[in-house]
C-alpha cells in the first residue's frame, strides 16, 4: 500500500538542520524532518549539577529537557499541562542518556551542558529529531568549551542519530509521519552510534505482538537511516 507520503518503504523524509539559530546559546541547531521541527539549543553551565558537588563526584554531566510548544500540534496544549507532561519527562531522560553515552564525563570538566529541545512543530519522530539536531547543538557547546580554554580535549567520543520505524497495514516502514505514526501496528524508535551500534531501542507491539524478524528488519532500516543522518550531521558541523 502506498505510502500517505508517496514515500517507499525506506525513504526517510527530506531532513535538513541550520546552526547558528540562538545568539546566546553556546550551540544551537533547527532540524526539520519532514513536517517536523524543532529548535535545539546547548546551553553550558561553568559548574558541576549539584548532585555531583554534594557528592564529591568528579567530571561533568550532560541533561536534556525536551517540549512541545502549545500549538506544536493540531490542537493547542496549554503551558500548565505542558509543565505536568509525564511523557516529556520520560522522552528528556532518553535524550540525556543518548548524549551521555557518546561523552567521557571526566574530558569535560566540572562542566553541565543542558540540551533544551522544543518542538516547534511535530509531525511524527520529534525525539528522534531531538536527539539528531540536539546532538549537533552538543558538539557546538563543546567546541566553545575549548575555544574559550575550559578544556583541552574533546569529550565527545562517537555520533548519535535517532530515527523510527515500524509496522503500518502490514508493512515495514522507517521513519514515520503523523499519520502513520497514529495507527501504526508497531511503532519503535533507535538511536545508533556513528559505527552502527545500538544505544537504545524503543518498540512496542501497538495492535499485536511481533516476532525478532520484523525488530531484526526494522533494526537494518534504522541502521541505514541514521548513517544518512550522521552523514548529514558530518556535513553541518565541517
Amino acid at each position: 500500500m502506498m505510502r500517505p507520503s508517496l514515500r517507499k518503504s525506506e525513504q526517510m523524509r527530506p531532513v535538513s538542520m541550520e546552526t547558528g539559530v540562538n545568539k546566546w546559546a553556546e550551540g544551537s541547531c533547527l532540524i526539520k524532518m519532514g513536517g517536523t521541527q524543532v529548535l535545539c539549543t546547548a546551553s553550558v553551565d561553568l559548574n558541576q549539577p549539584l548532585w555531583k558537588r554534594l557528592q564529591n563526584k568528579t567530571g561533568g554531566w550532560v541533561t536534556a529537557e525536551y517540549s512541545m510548544l502549545p500549538r506544536a500540534n493540531s490542537a493547542r496544549k496549554g503551558r500548565d499541562t505542558l509543565m505536568k507532561d509525564h511523557r516529556s519527562a520520560e522522552i528528556s531522560r532518553l535524550i540525556g542518556r543518548a548524549f551521555r553515552s557518546v561523552v567521557d564525563m571526566e574530558k569535560l570538566g566540572r562542566h553541565t551542558i543542558t540540551i533544551d529541545c522544543d518542538v516547534i512543530q511535530g509531525d511524527g519522530g520529534t525525539r528522534c529529531a531531538s536527539i539528531t539536531g540536539g546532538y549537533v547543538a552538543l558538539v557546538l557547546a563543546i567546541r566553545w568549551l575549548i575555544e574559550h580554554g575550559r578544556i583541552k580535549e574533546n569529550p565527545i567520543q562517537d555520533y548519535v542519530a535517532a530515527v523510527s520505524a515500524g509496522l503500518w497495514n502490514g508493512e515495514l516502514i522507517l521513519d514515520l509521519d503523523y499519520e502513520e505514526d497514529c495507527v501504526a501496528e508497531l511503532d519503535s524508535n533507535f538511536v545508533v552510534a556513528g559505527e552502527g551500534k545500538f544505544i537504545e531501542i524503543q518498540a512496542t507491539g501497538e495492535q499485536h505482538p511481533f516476532d525478532k524478524e520484523q525488530l531484526n528488519e526494522l533494526m537494518e532500516m534504522a541502521s541505514e537511516g541514521c548513517k544518512k543522518l550522521i552523514d548529514l550531521q558530518k556535513q553541518v558541523l565541517d
